[in-house]
C-alpha cells in the first residue's frame, strides 16, 4: 500500500490495477486480526496495525466531510450510459439538481434529442460532438473538439458566467478492459490521457474545469499527465470516496471533476439514475 506507485505496469498493468483498487486493500486488516485472533497471538495482531496505519495515513483525509458554503457555480458530470432505458428520467433528475452547467459522456446518438428537449427550458446554451456534451445555463463559445482519440470524446467551451469567462472540459477517456491473458488493458485510455493532457498545459484561460469519465482513478499514476496538474474536487470538498462506479454497488471513483484557478467549495454524488454509473457534482467558488 504505501510504496504503490512503485509497482510496475511492464505486465499486464498490474500497478495501475493495484492502485485503482487501492481503498480496498484495507480489507486485509480485519481478516489479518481475525487470523491473528483465531491464533491467539499478540504479536500478529499488533503486526495487523502496520497496514491499518498505512490505510490511515492514505486514506484518512477522505473520509472526513471537508465541503463548506460559498460557491457560486455548481456543476454536475454524468456518464448517462448507452444502453440507459430511461434518458428522459435521467435527463429530468439532472435537471432537478439544479446545477449551473452539466457535462453528460456517452451520450447515444439516438437519445441526443431526449436531452435536449428535456433540459432546454433549465439550461438554454448546450453543445453536443460525438458522444459527449454540455449544457449550461449561461452562454457557450469557442466550442471545440478535443483530439484524444480517433473519434470525438472530448469537448472544450467558454462559459461566460457572471464572474467571468471558464473554460469547460468535458472528456470521456478510453475504455479499459481486464483480460486473463493481457491483464489490465490501459493503453489506449494512457494515450488519451497524454493527449488531453497536452491540451490542458496549452489551455489560455485561466479558470478551468474538466468533468468527465477517466475510466481510471485519481490514485493510478498512469493518469498523472491530466491530474497532477488540476486540483481535485473530491479530496478538497468531498466527503467520503464518493465511489462512483458501478451504480448498485459503487466501488471506484472514475468519473470526477478537477479545476485549476478555482476554489472548491463542497463535492458529492447524486442518487443513481437509469445510468451504470452515478453523477458526481461540485460547488465551485469563481
Amino acid at each position: 500500500m504505501a510504496l504503490h506507485d512503485l509497482i510496475p505496469n511492464a505486465i499486464g498493468n498490474l500497478g495501475s490495477l493495484f492502485q485503482t483498487l487501492l481503498p480496498w486493500t484495507g480489507i486485509a486488516v480485519p481478516v489479518l486480526l481475525g487470523l491473528a485472533a483465531v491464533r491467539r497471538s499478540r504479536t500478529a495482531a499488533v503486526a495487523a496495525l502496520a497496514p491499518a496505519a498505512v490505510w490511515v495515513v492514505l486514506f484518512g483525509g477522505e473520509l472526513t466531510d471537508k465541503g463548506a458554503g460559498g460557491g457560486d457555480l455548481t456543476v454536475i458530470s454524468h456518464n448517462v450510459d448507452e444502453g440507459n432505458r430511461d434518458p428522459a428520467g435521467t435527463a429530468r433528475t439532472l435537471a432537478a439538481a439544479d446545477a449551473d452547467v452539466l457535462a453528460l459522456e456517452e451520450l447515444p446518438a439516438d437519445s441526443v434529442d431526449v436531452y435536449e428537449r428535456a433540459l432546454a427550458r433549465a439550461y438554454p446554451h448546450h453543445a453536443v460532438r460525438g458522444g459527449v456534451g454540455l449544457w449550461s445555463r449561461y452562454p457557450l463559445r469557442d466550442v471545440a473538439e478535443v483530439p484524444i482519440l480517433p473519434w470525438t470524446r472530448a469537448i472544450r467551451a467558454t462559459a461566460d458566467t457572471p464572474r467571468g469567462p471558464v473554460a469547460l472540459y468535458v472528456a470521456h477517456l478510453a475504455s479499459v478492459r481486464v483480460h486473463p491473458a493481457a491483464g489490465f488493458t490501459t493503453g489506449r485510455r494512457n494515450a488519451s490521457a497524454r493527449s488531453l493532457a497536452a491540451v490542458l498545459r496549452a489551455e489560455p484561460l485561466p479558470r478551468v474545469v474538466l468533468m468527465g469519465d477517466f475510466n481510471g482513478t485519481p490514485r493510478d499514476t498512469a493518469l498523472a499527465p491530466v491530474f497532477s496538474t488540476l486540483r481535485s474536487v473530491q479530496r478538497e470538498a468531498g466527503d467520503g470516496f464518493g465511489f462512483t462506479w458501478p451504480a448498485a454497488f459503487p466501488m471506484v471513483r472514475i468519473d470526477d471533476i478537477r479545476v485549476k484557478g478555482i476554489t472548491p467549495r463542497s463535492s458529492w454524488t447524486l442518487p443513481a439514475t437509469g445510468s451504470d454509473h452515478l453523477p458526481v457534482a461540485a460547488s465551485l467558488r469563481l
